[in-house]
């Protein structure tokens, strides 16, 4: 057996030793099966989680599935890592090892038990969301243990309201089954006690709640039960009120990622796209575009033609001095999503008003749009774009068209 493998392109050997034997990469968490063989544990948890029930290397079945942590390996590894700096190594952290399943079972009894002084519930409750905070597995082996039904029932049925934002907090960090979210948007009680939270001076349990709304709508199927939640008006002027404050983005960044992914889910469903244009949602989006990251500026962007496909939406995002411009811009410059997305906008926009197209003349919509056609974007964003194309040729100045038939051999698809 070889001492070591190809070299990395940073000029340095990985002994063969250190490398774990499914994904050939260096550990980072070396563990030891029960056949002897060490694997990194995050490749291990994957090859046992699909159904595999035996050693990688030796295929001997697995006796059981504990995963002993080899500490001898991992110092050789970090004192290799160190010995090589040099070539651009970085030493591996010291991992943090994996709740204890009976530990974890029993926090969450002392949580749960109502027999128990709310200080000690407390404290098992911050205990557990330490412990989720920390990995994935930490939360795989929480949530094996009911920690959804748990936290559920302490959320919404408990008077103390420090329980209840702890059990929120926790309760976020992990999915929820359809009946699970259905249970919440059946009771208008749960709905509503949500709704309030927004509007809580804490920070961090206005942003939990609207984490909530965004799951629960993400996994309903039924229409009328994502209504019961989308209907209530305080939900729209909640989230976006989140979104708002600039002072909420600079001191707690999740507040603009849960924003905007509570509001694209609220706006998904059609019947209430108005509520959200009454609550200020066009100026809020327009204001906060820039400043959100390439994923979050896709929801905000999709958050945008949502809403512009219906009248009143349209005209909210007419009214504002910087619409147009600032989604000519934005075109090309993000991604293939964020483009497409814009580009959807722009369409409803012009096709609605006569000033936008002016305006996105104005702001060189021509020169995005001809690039766009002859891009790689998506075929959707081509067909939106050719589309703005034919709208958009009575408006072009003169002296950027003159008499030629430049566009005429530009398909125009239907949607």
């Amino acid at each position: 057996m070889p001492g070591s493998l190809e070299p990395l392109d940073l000029g340095v050997q990985i002994p063969y030793h250190f490398r774990c034997p499914i994904s050939l990469e260096l550990m980072r968490d070396p563990v030891t099966v029960s056949t002897g063989q060490t694997y990194d544990r995050t490749s291990i948890d994957s090859w046992v989680a699909t159904g595999n029930t035996t050693c990688p290397v030796t295929r001997s079945p697995l006796a059981d599935f504990t995963l002993i942590p080899n500490h001898t390996l991992r110092r050789l590894i970090q004192e290799w890592c160190v010995a090589n700096r040099s070539f651009g190594i970085e030493r591996i952290p010291t991992p943090k090892q994996p709740v204890d399943p009976a530990m974890a079972q029993s926090l969450l009894v002392q949580a749960a038990a109502k027999s128990n002084p709310n200080q000690s519930r407390l404290s098992s409750l911050r205990r557990l969301r330490g412990l989720a905070r920390d990995s994935e597995k930490n939360r795989s082996i929480i949530s094996s243990h009911n920690v959804r039904e748990i936290c559920l029932n302490i959320v919404f049925s408990n008077a103390d309201s420090e329980l209840s934002h702890e059990s929120l907090a926790l309760l976020v960090m992990f999915a929820l089954t359809e009946s699970d979210c259905a249970s919440i948007a059946s009771d208008t009680g749960r709905v509503t006690y949500l709704a309030s939270l927004l509007f809580n001076s804490a920070i961090e349990v206005r942003v939990n709640s609207a984490a909530l709304i965004e799951i629960v709508l993400a996994g309903l199927r039924a229409q009328d039960l994502r209504s019961q939640i989308s209907g209530v008006d305080e939900i729209f002027e909640g989230v976006i009120e989140l979104m708002r404050r600039r002072m909420s983005f600079l001191q707690y960044p999740r507040a603009s990622k849960v924003g905007i992914k509570a509001l694209f889910a609220l706006c998904l469903v059609k019947q209430t796209r108005h509520k959200a244009v009454s609550a200020g949602a066009a100026e809020t989006l327009i204001d906060r575009l820039t400043d959100f990251d390439k994923c979050d500026a896709e929801r905000g962007l999709a958050t945008v033609e949502l809403l512009c496909r219906i009248p009143s939406g349209c005209a909210a995002f007419a009214a504002h001095p910087f619409t147009v411009a600032l989604l000519v811009k934005l075109i090309l410059k993000i991604s293939e999503r964020a483009t497409e997305y814009a580009a959807g906008a722009l369409l409803s926009l012009c096709s609605a008003s006569e000033e936008s197209q002016r305006d996105a003349v104005s702001a060189g919509i021509m020169t995005q749009l001809l690039l766009l056609v002859q891009s790689d974007c998506t075929d959707r964003a081509k067909r939106k774009a050719q589309l703005l194309l034919k709208l958009l040729r009575g408006s072009w100045p003169q002296y950027s068209i003159g008499n030629s038939d430049d566009f005429a051999c530009i398909e125009v698809l239907p949607f």
